[in-house]
């Protein structure tokens, strides 16, 4: 691993300096209600790392928090829990630096008296595969559709954090809906892009903001903060563009007819 890289702790003192990773142009909105969102509930354990590689520039980033607020159909009760990892672009891969931010987590978790750190993962879009967390301690220990929930942990004697069945949400969401949180800068454009394309339909897309950690937990796909429905059928569990929304509207309405 390269020795030359720092770590910036985000807080809510520095993040308009600092970003979000994610996106960078402080002005845009889906970067001020991620900011608003981060500085909740920073005060109830959230973190955001930031790690700046060899060049001295952002090249990866963690969130985790507490797992009984964490924002993912979980019950993680006594764990910090991984909301993202990601390390980009491509000349930082292979450097540590995955490795380097989840040790750090696991460091802070570990002081603050958790019995481990745990996460969800999926070899799909949008989510950390299961591969670097393997290679560092982390075990399986349930799946659900594509997602696959991992933990490492230090106290043998703390139950397993579990998965909820979000599947026994769905039906409560009839007719066309999108659920979503502001946990994820890009969702701002998603669900104006969703919506400006529902209007240009004459869909009648519901949409429901996540408020709470509580609610995220219950929510109605793996993925938890973003969710496409249609008459208790879950079509899509994160963000999509307005080019991927019309090929589901066309499929729908076809099938429909």
């Amino acid at each position: 691993m390269s020795p030359s890289f720092s770590i910036c702790d985000i807080t809510p003192e520095n993040v308009e300096r600092e970003t979000v990773f994610c996106i960078k142009n402080v002005k845009s909105p889906g970067f001020q209600h991620k900011k608003k969102w981060f500085i909740k509930r920073y005060q109830k354990g959230l973190r955001i790392h930031i790690l700046k590689g060899f060049d001295g520039k952002m090249a990866g980033f963690i969130e985790y928090l507490p797992g009984n607020v964490a924002w993912r159909p979980v019950n993680a009760e006594s764990y910090m829990f991984i909301h993202c990892l990601f390390v980009y672009p491509k000349k930082y891969k292979n450097q540590g630096y995955g490795s380097a931010l989840v040790r750090e987590a696991e460091a802070v978790a570990g002081k603050a008296g958790y019995s481990g750190l745990c996460t969800l993962s999926s070899k799909g879009a949008w989510m950390s595969n299961s591969d670097l967390f393997m290679k560092l301690g982390f075990n399986s220990i349930a799946k659900r559709g594509r997602f696959e929930l991992l933990c490492k942990k230090w106290n043998a004697e703390t139950p397993d954090p579990e998965i909820r069945n979000w599947e026994l949400q769905q039906s409560r969401y009839q007719g066309w809906h999108l659920v979503y949180a502001d946990q994820c800068p890009w969702h701002d454009k998603a669900v104006e892009a969703l919506w400006n394309t529902a209007q240009d339909y004459g869909i009648d897309l519901q949409l429901t903001r996540l408020e709470s950690a509580a609610e995220a937990q219950q929510a109605p796909s793996g993925f938890g903060v973003f969710s496409l429905l249609r008459d208790g059928k879950l079509l899509e569990d994160h963000y999509l563009s307005a080019t991927r929304f019309k090929n589901i509207l066309k499929q729908e309405l076809k099938t429909n007819s």
